[in-house]
């Protein structure tokens, strides 16, 4: 068993949760905390748990994720993303520690024909995009032994989700004639939270840094994620495509968001299962709950 310290940030989020989960599995020495307990964009807070907890590592799954409203509480946006990261840094340097923090698809435009990998340029079109981009460059800034993660299409059993949504939307149309409308333009990889806690815990004790891509394989549009949904849970509901521009939202998202695990893949060290796969473990995780 490993003896290693962990804290993990934003521990009651649907990620953070999971990860409490696994690093229960990993080790006897894990600590969760989430606001108030910690603030990450107070230094005294960040200073005061961290010398407290005196962790090897610190994994950071607090963010503001909520896509559309970062577009108006643009300060808020900054704080979180950005600077909170930067302090995490600056703190987690100073203690000797790692830094495993989770980042995201949006730092991307979507306009690629082909999946992104860890070197591409970045080109965020929101500001959600731009203050987790922000968020990396100031890691990288305060300290060398980080890694970044940059996940995309979560989704989990704990926390609101597009599963979640789709099936409760679904459920209250079953057996009527209306059915439901789905973007078909938009394509990216369902990625389960238990997969991507497993990646971190399989990548984090080895001497590794830098930036990584960490979604499942594979790749499907919003509508082919909705009718799998759909059908898995057995839902009398018909599913139908649509276009971006008849669901207008206020942030814009990437009409290409499939992401290549290059970096993982390089050092042999990629865990993460075709998107279906893990679909279908996910839904059997979700029966023993």
């Amino acid at each position: 068993m490993n003896n290693s310290k962990i804290l993990v940030i934003g521990s009651n989020g649907q990620l953070g949760t999971d990860m409490l989960h696994i690093a229960s599995e990993n080790t006897q020495k894990f600590t969760g905390i989430d606001f108030p307990q910690i603030d990450i964009t107070d230094r005294e807070s960040v200073h005061s748990v961290f010398s407290s907890v005196k962790p090897d590592f610190i994994i950071n799954c607090a963010a503001f994720t909520a896509v559309d409203d970062c577009e108006t509480k643009m300060s808020i946006a900054q704080k979180v993303n950005a600077d909170g990261p930067g302090i995490l840094a600056q703190e987690a340097d100073r203690m000797n520690s790692v830094l495993i923090h989770i980042s995201t698809d949006y730092v991307f435009d979507g306009n690629s024909a082909k999946p992104y990998i860890e070197s591409d340029k970045t080109s965020p079109l929101t500001v959600y995009g731009k203050t987790k981009l922000d968020g990396e460059r100031q890691i990288a800034q305060y300290t060398d032994r980080y890694q970044i993660y940059r996940i995309a299409w979560l989704y989990g059993l704990y926390g609101n989700n597009f599963v979640k949504t789709i099936k409760n939307a679904a459920l209250k149309k079953q057996g009527t004639a209306e059915g439901l409308k789905v973007v078909n333009d938009q394509s990216g990889t369902p990625t389960w939270t238990v997969d991507v806690c497993n990646q971190i815990f399989s990548t984090m004790h080895k001497d590794l840094f830098g930036i990584f891509h960490c979604t499942s394989e594979g790749s499907c549009t919003w509508y082919d994620f909705a009718r799998t949904i759909v059908d898995s849970y057995n839902i009398d509901t018909v599913v139908n495509p649509c276009t971006t521009e008849e669901f207008p939202r206020p942030a814009p998202r990437p009409k290409f968001s499939v992401l290549e695990n290059a970096a993982l893949k390089a050092v042999d060290s990629n865990l993460m299962p075709f998107w279906k796969d893990s679909f279908k473990a996910f839904l059997e995780a979700e029966k023993n709950i």
